[in-house]
């Protein structure tokens, strides 16, 4: 599919939050968007859940989350918000799982997971949830994998990840989850970022493991565009011979494509055009998207670009209203949601790059 022009995207701002906040969870489902817990001013987690009607422009306030928490994973399923693990207002990993009941309006406990857990990535197929990963109470990462049947409200292990690991991205591709996620290791000098790279066959239940990123970053974004993977921005840690002796924002770009089964070799050609970290990455438009974050100025960025994959190149898309970093971000038909994030201080705006409606 040709990928739209640059002025093919517009921003909609929509009213501000209810609630200011950062690490909130986000759910797209039927025209409405719940934003469910995250951070406020002080940095404890909130029980705050909000939904906007998104052709009425409307905000509604529900009732709150029984156990307030920060870095959840949520997901929509039939006519409920599954809410999984994050941290509760003492910095703890929860084992918790709720379900809002969207026809009832009303909160519902389920089955914990076995081992508290924040950072966990989670993808449904089939109405079953998977949940990777995860940090636990001993800060070290997990590499849990387990399934959820919500008609059964019962979780079950799965064979755990070749790489223990928090806060990854998943993506969902045929019957395999990629999953792609930075590591720190190496001795007590420097803990240089690794990203590591695996997918679970759902047929055969079974890890392979695939090349590494191959540049060390953190904060780095990653997207998936007809089944190949982007790795983008980030900062550069200094090597141990390395020139520079800070941190640095990077432009890097790197693609892996299944088919051929390796990375490709980062080329000036398709470097963003912007230096970027902790930023918002997307598809939308038969474009990847990368969207605000930190960069080498003063205040977090408010520009946007877009690669086309049959072009090969980045475009200016254009500037979203406010600038933030460390939003949360929610893909819906033909819109990518930007949610809160950092501006001054914690942010309550919740704007969506569309793409125009054809004429």
């Amino acid at each position: 599919p040709m990928a739209a022009g640059a002025g093919a995207f517009a921003w909609a701002a929509f009213p501000a939050m209810p609630t200011r906040r950062v690490y909130c969870s986000a759910v797209h489902r039927d025209g409405q968007l719940y934003v469910l817990g995250g951070c406020g001013g002080g940095g404890r987690a909130l029980g705050a859940a909000e939904v906007l009607d998104v052709p009425a422009q409307r905000w509604t306030a529900l009732p709150p989350l029984p156990t307030p928490r920060a870095g959840a994973a949520a997901l929509a399923l039939g006519k409920q918000i599954l809410v999984v693990g994050g941290v509760d207002a003492a910095q703890s990993p929860l084992a918790s799982v709720e379900v809002y009941h969207v026809d009832e309006g009303k909160w519902e406990k389920k089955t914990a997971l076995a081992q508290p857990s924040m950072g966990i990535s989670a993808v449904q197929r089939d109405g079953a949830v998977y949940a990777l990963g995860g940090m636990g109470a001993d800060t070290s990462p997990q590499a849990l994998v387990r399934v959820y049947e919500p008609a059964k409200d019962h979780w079950q292990p799965l064979p755990s990840m070749p790489t223990p690991c928090y806060g990854a991205s998943a993506f969902l591709q045929g019957n395999k989850i990629f999953v792609l996620a930075s590591l720190c290791t190496g001795g007590r000098q420097g803990k240089l970022p690794v990203t590591a790279f695996e997918a679970f066959d759902l047929e055969t239940r079974s890890w392979t493991r695939y090349p590494s990123v191959p540049s060390r970053r953190a904060f780095a974004a990653c997207a998936m565009a007809d089944g190949v993977v982007f790795s983008l921005g980030g900062l550069q840690q200094p090597g141990p011979h390395n020139f520079y002796s800070r941190p640095h924002f990077v432009n890097t770009v790197e693609i892996f494509d299944p088919a051929q089964g390796a990375w490709s070799k980062p080329s000036r050609a398709v470097r963003m055009r912007e230096k970027r970290a902790d930023f918002v990455a997307g598809c939308l438009g038969g474009r990847v998207v990368a969207v605000g974050g930190l960069g080498n100025q003063s205040c977090p960025l408010d520009s946007v670009e877009g690669f086309s994959l049959s072009r090969k190149k980045w475009e200016p898309l254009p500037p979203m209203p406010t600038g933030r970093c460390s939003c949360s971000s929610c893909p819906a038909p033909s819109l990518l949601f930007v949610i809160g994030g950092v501006a001054q201080g914690p942010s309550g705006a919740v704007e969506a790059l569309c793409l125009r409606e054809a004429p």
